[in-house]
């Protein structure tokens, strides 16, 4: 393993939200320098695949609370009637486990006894304009999770309205929380019913069949396939499989418009993607706190890698929406990984490929290659010859861009590791010795009072002055100083007593009683936060299956406000024969998909 390297990370207002799929994620999430990990319930959680035991999540929150990390759970889907007094159950058996706060979706929940803890607005709530924004807080809502379509000036007006809103009623704004990176849903979130219109697998209820991941026909009003440019039909193209989200350079826009979260998408990715993606926007974000404020209250993390998204699950980027609308949102050839660009192909023939590779790029085995829309994998390397597991059905090899969608020694040395500086004295006092543990930014402290007595409770009566003064100094700021299996690194050690010779079994006795008094200093249950029952409702379900943003016409290049007459595509067919019909509403700038 490459050794690691010290990374000093920063504690500020702002936080960067993680997902984890189970408690491992979670836990290398947290290590990689997440402030939050967001995580599923054991049920009604948007992603039904990823849900997680009560057991597991209290365990979670007591292993996060040493590094000052808040755990927040998902029960974000549409309940029925019959579900509600589970959820309420599972919401109030959450909030004894300690975790900061429930993301919810259904507005219904707020009229049930809800146990005293943060809500916030999921994104599901279809969190896109000032007067939502102004809803959700007026109904006790503490953090808006906005859509991920809106631009820089949409969320600044969000932000202005809460803030006036708050001043008038005299209570906090609500916080507004933004995605930064990971997979986008083409739909407005929450808005999205064409899994349970064609599979019975509803997206509002966690168990979204991802239909926009699947190809399609592009027809005409004559249902003859739309043709492209080049006169080649668009058959089976991946028309609503948006690139992923990548809005890593524009954090201090998002923070000067009022975001004070930064979410990754990614609750069913696996404990790599979160660990690298994590790290990347940890080392953005401190250079932004870094370069307006300085301190030493920073926990430190220790890395084996760069940081690099492009090396993780990647279909490519989009600021989707950020800064206007802008082309190519989406890849129509894959819905897969594509991966880092790595050089273009120079020859292929059966199983072996010749590629000119990017200055720095180094292929090793067993590392994912997709080129077109096909992929493979690397199984040899001879030379400039590279073998590959099968060969490749491409029509034209020269020239063709080559990406990396896995590369295995990256991924091998993915590893953080995170501590939580403290302070440790060691004085005499009236009473004998006392060692205290305390964290830097005054949150934690631990105290074991060590009697010099005749008392057999006690270990050891300290009679004598070591024969080595300065030996058996070093030897007391050692021994308190490892820390190595805990969450903790000594930053300042102070001795004040005389050089005493005290045995290493109970220097290292007092020291585990110290940091696990230390530990348990931190509440594991949040500050209560009490909200009244109000009467609501959820948004009636609108005629379209889809509501997007997102629009086909732009893509293609045909956009109506640009002027252009060429043919229009009017509805989507699956490869099993289903049509779909589109309308381009232009006045909303917005593409609607119905039921043909």
């Amino acid at each position: 393993m490459t050794e690691l390297s010290p990374i000093t990370y920063h504690q500020s207002p702002l936080t960067l939200l993680s997902p984890a799929r189970n408690a491992d994620v979670a836990r290398a999430a947290i290590q990689a320098g997440a402030d939050a990990v967001y995580i599923g319930a054991p049920r009604f959680g948007a992603r039904q695949a990823a849900g997680n035991s009560i057991d597991d999540i209290r365990a979670l929150v007591r292993y996060a609370r040493p590094y000052g990390v808040d755990i927040l759970v998902t029960l974000n889907t549409l309940l029925t009637d019959a579900e509600k007094p589970e959820a309420v159950q599972m919401a109030w058996d959450l909030y004894e486990a300690g975790v900061s706060a429930l993301i919810i979706q259904d507005l219904t929940l707020l009229k049930e006894n809800l146990p005293p803890i943060r809500l916030h607005a999921s994104t599901q709530c279809d969190n896109r304009t000032p007067e939502q924004a102004v809803r959700m807080q007026q109904l006790g809502f503490r953090r808006l999770v906005l859509a991920r379509e809106l631009g820089i000036n949409e969320i600044q007006a969000i932000r202005e309205a809460t803030l006036q809103d708050a001043a008038a009623r005299g209570v906090e704004p609500i916080e507004l929380e933004a995605f930064v990176h990971g997979a986008l849903c083409v739909c407005y979130s929450g808005r999205c019913y064409l899994s349970e219109q064609l599979t019975g697998r509803s997206a509002n209820r966690g168990c979204c069949a991802q239909l926009c991941r699947l190809p399609y026909d592009l027809l005409d009003a004559d249902m003859q396939l739309l043709r492209d440019d080049n006169g080649q039909p668009l058959a089976q193209q991946y028309a609503l499989s948006l690139q992923d989200l990548d809005r890593s350079a524009y954090l201090a826009e998002l923070i000067a418009a009022g975001v004070t979260t930064f979410k990754i998408e990614g609750r069913l990715k696996d404990e790599a993607y979160v660990t690298n993606i994590t790290a990347y926007y940890r080392e953005k974000i401190d250079q932004i706190v870094d370069s307006q404020t300085t301190n030493d209250q920073r926990p430190t993390t220790k890395r084996t890698f760069i940081p690099n998204p492009e090396k993780s699950f990647h279909r490519g980027e989009t600021d989707y929406f950020l800064h206007g609308r802008t082309p190519h949102m989406a890849n129509w050839l894959t819905p897969k990984s594509t991966g880092e660009y790595i050089g273009s192909l120079l020859e292929a023939r059966g199983t072996t490929l010749r590629i000119q590779l990017r200055e720095g790029i180094t292929l090793h085995n067993g590392d994912g290659l997709t080129i077109g829309a096909e992929g493979c994998s690397v199984n040899g390397i001879d030379g400039n010859l590279i073998r590959i597991n099968k060969p490749l059905s491409l029509s034209r090899y020269t020239g063709i861009p080559v990406y990396r969608n896995l590369d295995t020694e990256f991924t091998k040395n993915l590893h953080a590791e995170r501590r939580v500086p403290v302070d440790i004295l060691f004085e005499e006092t009236p009473n004998g010795l006392c060692l205290t543990y305390s964290t830097v930014d005054g949150r934690q402290t631990g105290t074991v009072n060590c009697q010099l007595s005749k008392n057999r409770s006690v270990r050891i009566r300290i009679v004598n002055y070591a024969k080595n003064a300065d030996r058996a100094l070093q030897t007391i700021r050692e021994q308190l100083s490892k820390l190595g299996d805990t969450p903790y690194e000594a930053r300042r050690i102070e001795i004040q007593t005389p050089p005493y010779f005290i045995p290493i079994s109970v220097l290292n006795q007092w020291r585990r009683e110290a940091v696990a008094r230390l530990t348990d200093s931190v509440p594991v249950a949040p500050e209560p936060v009490p909200h009244q029952s109000v009467a609501v409702s959820n948004p009636e379900r609108p005629e379209a299956l889809m509501t997007c943003r997102y629009c086909i016409l732009h893509e293609l290049g045909r956009c109506r406000k640009q002027g252009t007459k060429k043919i229009e595509p009017k509805y989507l067919r699956t490869s099993t024969g289903t049509l779909l019909r589109l309308e381009f509403d232009c006045k909303r700038c917005e593409m609607r998909i119905y039921l043909a």
